[in-house]
């Protein structure tokens, strides 16, 4: 990683022998591979990758059996209990350090997307003067440039109001903190909507009652743009319909979503857990493929809106409608279908007692976006009246303990012998079916 620092010279006067000898002081303040200071956003993303670091040594340490103390050493119980503490206070200033690096990274994104812009602008001038040189300036390379101009300038002043939620990212990300595929799609179709309205809007300003104006409001004609704007309002509808969907099942306890550190591109095509999503990845094929055809339709009948065939706005309505469906048929709500003693080797079959280890097997105990050690020591059982945490195992390049399809914890003393219901409370705050079991004395 490359490091660069800044410099501050600083004057200072001392007294030497009697004389006022003024020394220069060098003050280096480094933001690179080495700076750990949480003002600056190199400092924050090397501050959490030291402590992921110091988090995977440790628990790397652990798994092998090292670092623990001799007063917790001979009592499996307490070591175990011991080793999950030490672990969820690393992985908790982990995670506070990715928090900040995310935070970091999307007030930098900010600014790098305005300038991104600008030089998307630019970019536009260069091909206009390089394609004039042969057939000459026209009225619609003037109306392209002063269109791309005010476009730039209003997503300028749209990122400068939101610079802490990541500028022009901000309208993007959802909830979670994660990229919005439902959201990018309509607010790609709207931006070349725009651009595209703009350029016969700016040559009717400056055309003369003749021809050239009746050609240009018949570009703009309803029936001819019909496919064009019917894409327009059927993304936008899927954007609400997928946020009432998601909301709706949050609340009624059928889906977990769980906060993401910061946005990233993956999340277009992915789902929470950072895996491929085929719903997700047909959706922005279909409407890439789709927006680069209005595109050079754009390009090549500037004077008019583009117009799509049917045929492919068709397509579109097809892979939203696929979009939409699988989001609705999400379910991600705990379920616990058994719960037993769990029997070490050379132990006798028991009944449960309290003191022994039970194992709770089920699935959705650990939800898509999850998988990181802060929300796997968020995971509590209840036993009756007493609230368990599930301790984290460690082994190497992971942890035996919790997955999403089993969950093993002590019985504490404090549950009473008799019947007892025992419930799992994810990581995401939704609590899974009751399932009931017998405690001996």
């Amino acid at each position: 990683m490359p490091q660069w620092c800044t410099i501050r010279w600083h004057r200072t006067v001392v007294q030497r022998g009697g004389r006022h000898v003024a020394v220069q002081q060098i003050s280096r303040s480094t933001h690179g591979g080495a700076c750990t200071c949480d003002d600056c956003p190199h400092g924050a993303q090397e501050g959490h990758r030291r402590a992921v670091a110091a988090f995977l040594e440790k628990r790397d340490a652990f798994a092998a059996g090292h670092g623990l103390p001799a007063a917790v050493a001979r009592s499996a119980g307490a070591s175990r209990q011991w080793v999950s503490d030490e672990l969820a206070l690393s992985a908790r200033t982990a995670a506070d350090r990715g928090r900040e690096a995310g935070s970091s990274w999307l007030h930098v994104f900010s600014r790098r997307a305005v300038l991104a812009v600008w030089i998307a602008a630019g970019i536009l001038l260069v091909v206009q003067v390089g394609t004039a040189l042969g057939t000459g300036w026209s009225p619609a390379r003037t109306a392209a440039l002063l269109a791309a101009a005010f476009l730039a300038g209003l997503l300028t002043l749209a990122a400068r109001a939101q610079p802490v939620r990541g500028g022009l990212l901000a309208p993007l990300v959802g909830e979670d903190n994660r990229l919005s595929t439902s959201k990018a799609v309509p607010a790609a179709w709207l931006l070349l909507t725009a651009f595209a309205g703009l350029l016969p809007a700016l040559r009717l300003a400056a055309s003369a009652p003749g021809p050239e104006r009746q050609a240009l409001y018949e570009g703009l004609g309803l029936v001819r743009t019909l496919p064009l704007l019917s894409i327009v309002a059927l993304t936008s509808a899927v954007a609400v319909l997928v946020r009432r969907v998601v909301a709706v099942r949050i609340l009624g306890q059928r889906l977990q979503k769980l906060p993401a550190d910061r946005p990233r591109g993956a999340d277009l095509l992915t789902d929470d857990a950072g895996r491929g999503s085929l719903p997700d990845a047909q959706y922005v094929l279909v409407s890439t493929v789709v927006l680069a055809y209005a595109a050079v339709s754009l390009a090549r009948f500037p004077d008019r809106l583009p117009r799509l065939p049917w045929a492919l706005a068709l397509l579109v309505a097809l892979s939203a409608a696929v979009y939409l469906a699988a989001k609705s048929a999400e379910v991600t709500r705990p379920l616990v279908l058994s719960v037993v003693r769990r029997r070490e080797p050379g132990d006798l079959d028991a009944a449960v007692r309290p003191g022994d280890d039970i194992e709770i097997r089920g699935v959705g105990f650990v939800p898509p976006g999850a998988q990181t050690p802060e929300m796997l020591a968020r995971l509590v059982v209840r036993i009756g009246a007493v609230h368990v945490h599930v301790p984290l195992v460690p082994v190497a390049g992971g942890f035996a303990n919790p997955s999403d399809t089993a969950l093993t914890v002590p019985v504490p003393a404090e549950v009473e012998p008799g019947r007892v219901e025992v419930q799992v409370v994810t990581a995401a705050g939704v609590e899974s079916n009751r399932c009931t079991i017998d405690v001996a004395e």
